[in-house]
């Protein structure tokens, strides 16, 4: 059977649903990432000089490119998916004939769109105050589409799990916040004591944030190759206990 119309139909509505309120979802984005420029980059940065051979300027675009490509992502398909479980239009999902992989794929997509869109926004802000070059362009994609595509099955598997509103904000807040501004996104993990790069190399955020930075600036921490296998690791067990949950209807059918 032919799927494609389910899942465009769901695609699409998570598209329109954040372009509608673009103010809202693309905005803000662009405000907060001149302010990271404007105080890290020139205020701070032309104090600190160089890393790895790289201005400040240039080091931590990579980093705040592929940070607003993880919270947004994520935001949209928690906050879509559990929107749609409130107000109780799940149920329509549930009993058509559409299988559990189009619904994921359907929410999911929505959320790398979003994430990607916003990505592009915040490099076009970064093009003010960075010369933005890109030293390899498949490694630069690959690595945000990726990075949008695990955030969003994170998102996924917050909103399907959550009981209440409260609950899509622990993770952001608690978990994905302190990773990513842990994540090397602002220094290197050189600049580190020992015990403290010890204690980074188990954050999966700051291996993204590398992998994106090599293909922008040619400048990481991290083998690439350990970046992808960590990427796609991550990717293939949230996909697989987000179907999981969906045939269980963890918090669907309750």
């Amino acid at each position: 059977m032919n799927y494609s119309i389910a899942f465009r139909t769901i695609l699409t509505k998570e598209i329109f649903r954040f372009i509608r309120i673009w103010p809202q979802t693309l905005l803000p984005p662009a405000i907060t990432t001149a302010l990271y420029f404007l105080i890290f980059g020139k205020l701070i940065g032309d104090r600190i000089g160089t890393i790895s051979g790289a201005s400040y300027m240039d080091y931590i675009v990579p980093g705040v490119i592929l940070m607003s490509v993880i919270s947004h992502s994520y935001a949209n398909v928690v906050s879509s998916f559990y929107s749609t479980k409130f107000q109780h239009n799940i149920e329509e999902l549930l009993v058509a004939p559409v299988p559990n992989w189009v619904i994921l794929g359907g929410y999911v997509g929505g959320g790398i769109i979003r994430g990607l869109l916003v990505g592009f926004v915040v490099a076009l802000i970064s093009m003010l105050f960075a010369e933005l070059r890109i030293n390899n362009v498949l490694i630069t994609v690959s690595v945000a589409i990726l990075t949008a595509t695990l955030f969003s099955l994170a998102g996924f598997i917050n909103a399907v799990l959550a009981e209440s509103f409260d609950d899509i904000s622990i993770i952001p807040n608690f978990v994905l916040t302190p990773l990513s501004y842990l994540g090397g996104v602002f220094y290197s993990v050189s600049m580190l004591s020992n015990v403290w790069q010890t204690i980074s190399m188990g954050n999966p955020i700051l291996y993204m944030v590398n992998a994106f930075r090599y293909g922008l600036i040619g400048v990481s921490d991290v083998d690439i190759q350990l970046a992808f296998i960590m990427t796609g690791g991550f990717i293939v067990t949230l996909t697989v206990f987000s179907l999981y949950l969906l045939h269980r209807g963890t918090g669907i059918k309750n």
